[in-house]
């Protein structure tokens, strides 16, 4: 199949374009970039208006399959994915059986490549059925294909354990994707400990529980030499402890999620549990500190950590409630906001989902170069939606953000070469 995409802007950090250019795919790989390309026999995609850009890749998404399929499986979650403007995302290991075995990791991948619609890169547990008492087998992991090792979910509490872990992470040059709580000081806590956990009655989680443990994984990554991701970054002492140990030349990279960038934990007094998530929404001057760490790169990207929920597990008390948002059909709208905004640039955003995933990941994704794999994500920067939740391709409804209007969507994804998602509609 050929495809040619006529006239948009395209905006490729990994090559510093940001310029009106055509792009010819050719079968699953980018063949040309340039001004005026013709070629014969091949499908015309007009991007007039449209941003152009590398496929968007997300490091951190829950696809619940196996064992809770009833949140989410491979089928709906890459669905969601594509609508959302995702050519590649990493599944987390918090299944059931945990995927902490060259089986489970088999199974993901199978299941990827019959019904997924995106590229599926599994993330191996650190231990054990996510105990955090005896180390995974990571050279197993590893050669089924992982591409990165996390607990997430679920803290590594052993500092002895973090730190073979990294040891070993580190002779297969495996990212370690690091899930920073301290559950002795965030306990029970359903909130950002602070004004409004206060004000509302609700238990809060105080910012020196993500703190402190992005504080002893800086250390140990120091101590080992080992590539650490922090996930999920809330507070402004964490940014401040990333930003030192760059400084530093610790071996250290971060994400942050689009609602830690958008919403405070002022938002918790609809009581609506769909404001509920792990780490909490914090209050203004941590989501302050996030914009300017993300504007300056010491949070390199942004990354969904998409965790869908049925609805009986978020249509009850607050306290009862599960953590989660279903974040991968908001993301591209919900983050576009900053840079409709002025608030950061389009290069830094865009190079947030693209360059910089692939390059904390070491795959041959996240630029438009020709020869490379033909993962495009187009995106109508003019478009004004409101956020519809049942017309969600993922089986999770849970997101703040249902009816609120945004601008700027995404129009089309193509994966290695194939039109996916056009206009609102899964194509494939």
């Amino acid at each position: 199949m050929r495809l040619l995409v006529k006239g948009g802007r395209v905006v490729d950090p990994a090559n510093d374009l940001d310029k009106v250019l055509d792009i010819l795919v050719e079968d699953d790989k980018i063949v040309e970039t340039g001004q005026n390309i013709y070629a014969e026999d091949c499908i015309i995609i007009e991007a007039h208006g449209k941003l152009v850009c590398p496929g968007f890749i997300d490091l951190h998404t829950h696809l619940r399959e196996p064992g809770f399929e009833y949140k989410e499986d491979i089928y709906s979650g890459t669905r969601a994915a594509a609508a959302g403007g995702f050519t590649t995302v990493c599944c987390m290991p918090n299944t059931d059986p945990v995927a902490d075995n060259k089986t489970v990791i088999s199974f993901i991948k199978e299941q990827a490549r019959v019904k997924g619609v995106v590229n599926v890169l599994p993330v191996g547990a650190i231990s054990k059925k996510q105990e955090g008492q005896e180390l995974s087998p990571i050279a197993e992991l590893f050669q089924a294909g992982c591409v990165a090792l996390s607990d997430d979910g679920r803290p590594v509490r052993r500092a002895d354990l973090m730190r073979y872990a990294m040891e070993y992470a580190k002779m297969f040059d495996l990212p370690i994707f690091s899930h920073c709580e301290d559950r002795d000081l965030s306990g029970d806590g359903q909130v950002h400990e602070g004004f409004y956990s206060t004000y509302y009655g609700l238990k809060g989680i105080p910012a020196a529980a993500e703190e402190v443990m992005v504080a002893r994984d800086i250390i140990l990554s120091q101590l080992t030499g080992a590539k650490v991701h922090i996930c999920h970054v809330s507070t402004r002492g964490s940014v401040e402890l990333i930003r030192r140990a760059k400084e530093e030349g610790v071996n250290v990279t971060a994400e942050v999620t689009p609602h830690h960038l958008v919403l405070t934990d002022e938002v918790i007094g609809s009581y609506d549990a769909d404001t509920k998530v792990n780490p909490p929404l914090r209050s203004r001057e941590h989501v302050e500190a996030l914009l300017k760490g993300l504007n300056e790169g010491v949070i390199d990207c942004i990354a969904t950590d998409h965790a869908p929920h049925e609805r009986e597990a978020k249509d009850c008390e607050y306290n009862m409630a599960a953590f989660g948002i279903s974040g991968l059909e908001t993301a591209i709208p919900v983050s576009m906001k900053l840079v409709h905004e002025g608030k950061l640039s389009l290069k830094r955003w865009v190079e947030a989902y693209t360059v910089k995933p692939a390059s904390i990941l070491n795959i041959d994704r996240g630029s438009l170069t020709p020869g490379g794999k033909a993962d495009i994500t187009i995106i109508d920067p003019e478009l004004i939606k409101t956020v519809e939740v049942e017309k969600f391709y993922s089986r999770g409804w849970n997101t703040p953000f249902k009816g609120m209007k945004f601008k700027g969507w995404p129009f089309m994804t193509i994966v290695n070469g194939k039109i996916v998602f056009e206009d609102g509609e899964i194509k494939v």
